[in-house]
């Protein structure tokens, strides 16, 4: 019946009520208290209309507050959080109407703007589309075009982080460790040598060649340095490339040069969300105690400067060392036969700790992951003293801590579909977390929080949904 009224007179009307209220309470309070006073304590009668005086105004400020923040505050949050998801993660938010009923004519406006966002997003997509597939078409045929070449090739920045390689070149780098788009080089090659020779190539300014050792010290690799013309940084060429990729074989051609550049003299506090290198990862376990249970899975990949490096990921399946129970099976659908051949978690995790060299840890419900993580560790020497962030905390700073924050729930509200066959498997919970993370990262900055130590000031106060999860 209200919801026909205007927003404005329905406003009037509520504080008319309020007053009404606040009088009938006032003087329900002196008229009780007039029946209680007497010809030795006349004075009781008014501290007692006073006292029920302050415990019904009280009372009526609370009614008004739940009602505000049940019919304002809340419908405000959500409608806010819908546009700019609409504008700022490319989702399509769904707006409900009948819970902002009471906001008058904004919910039907916002719905009205989410709706032209989105179609004018499509008919922006559908003009740049014929662009980036011919774009995407080049960089296959480039890719196909360096594969075939017999030499494996690298770009360094001038501060020795990886800005490209292609296909042969990550098979290559694959055999000292995954490799990794703006990691040091020096996490492939021994540092030394490489420093040696880039000494010699600045000093000459020709092309170097030189043997080196992986970064393990197991294999040596010849390698041609070569100074880049127009830019810093150079080209290191893998001679006698003895990887060849088969015909069917995707062929990556992974790049970033913005990335690889950026100067990392900034406390991490102080640094750009974009500018940081995430590792996303999740794991399957025997059990829900991080004290008493053993991983059998993880996953992992990386996210540089706000996009999900393809190829770039870990899916290693984890031998527990004892039997996996039938529940836990029944969810991960990991079975004994499986990890019989695979490695013990503390060689899983150390092979992990070197992928996530250099990155923030990304995780939803990062407390669970982590308690792992850090017990395996400790038996291994590996301190995992990383940065970390909860995507359960950022869709609370996101979207509201009254929110639902489960994975499936965070998917849903940013439009990311998980696969049923991928759901509670790491690496399929990894990708969608970090599909999560990329849509969310603009969002955050949407409100102001542009860099990782304003990210975490505003986690820390929802810290309460970790503590309820665990």
């Amino acid at each position: 019946m209200l919801t026909g009224l205007s927003l404005r007179f329905r406003i009037f009307l509520l504080f008319a009520g309020v007053a009404a209220a606040s009088c009938a309470v006032v003087g329900a309070a002196l008229y009780f208290g007039y029946t209680r006073i007497t010809d030795t304590t006349p004075a009781s009668g008014f501290l007692l209309a006073g006292i029920l005086s302050t415990f019904g105004l009280l009372a009526i400020s609370v009614s008004i507050w739940l009602l505000f923040d049940e019919n304002v505050a809340k419908p405000v949050q959500r409608l806010s959080a819908a546009i700019r998801t609409t504008a700022h993660a490319n989702v399509d938010a769904s707006i409900d109407l009948e819970e902002a009923k009471y906001l008058g004519d904004l919910a039907p406006a916002a719905h009205a703007v989410a709706w032209r966002l989105t179609n004018d997003s499509a008919e922006t997509d559908e003009l740049v589309s014929d662009a980036t597939a011919q774009l995407a078409s080049e960089r296959e045929q480039l890719a196909l075009l360096l594969t075939e070449i017999p030499v494996a090739i690298v770009l360094v920045s001038h501060a020795h982080k990886i800005m490209l390689y292609d296909g042969q070149a990550a098979d290559i780098l694959g055999q000292v460790h995954v490799p990794r788009l703006s990691a040091s080089i020096f996490d492939y090659f021994i540092e030394e040598e490489v420093r040696a020779a880039y000494d010699q190539l600045i000093e000459l300014k020709t092309e170097i060649a030189v043997d080196v050792k992986g970064a393990r010290g197991n294999l040596n690799f010849q390698l041609r340095l070569k100074k880049l013309r127009g830019m810093s940084g150079y080209m290191i060429l893998i001679d006698d490339a003895t990887v060849r990729i088969a015909p069917e074989a995707p062929r990556p051609l992974i790049y970033d040069f913005e990335a690889a550049q950026h100067h990392c003299e900034k406390e991490i506090e102080e640094r750009s969300l974009r500018d940081l290198s995430f590792v996303v990862f999740d794991t399957e376990t025997t059990g829900l105690m991080p004290n008493k249970d053993d991983i059998v899975q993880i996953g992992a990949v990386r996210v540089v400067n706000g996009r999900i490096i393809p190829g770039e990921t870990v899916d290693q399946l984890v031998n527990p060392g004892r039997p996996i129970p039938a529940a836990s099976t029944g969810v991960h659908r990991i079975t004994d036969d499986m990890v019989a051949d695979a490695p013990d978690p503390v060689t899983a995790i150390s092979e992990f700790h070197a992928f996530a060299k250099d990155s923030v840890i990304v995780a939803h419900n990062a407390p669970f992951d982590m308690a792992f993580l850090h017990r395996y560790g400790h038996l291994s020497g590996h301190a995992w003293d990383h940065p970390i962030l909860d995507t359960v905390l950022l869709s609370a700073v996101v979207f509201g801590a009254d929110q639902v924050h489960t994975l499936d729930a965070l998917c849903t509200r940013l439009g990311i579909e998980i696969p049923i066959a991928s759901r509670h498997t790491a690496l399929g919970d990894a990708q969608a977390t970090a599909q999560a993370l990329c849509k969310l990262l603009p969002l955050l900055s949407s409100h102001g929080f542009k860099t990782f130590g304003e990210v975490i000031e505003q986690t820390k106060k929802h810290g309460r949904l970790l503590e309820d999860m665990n």
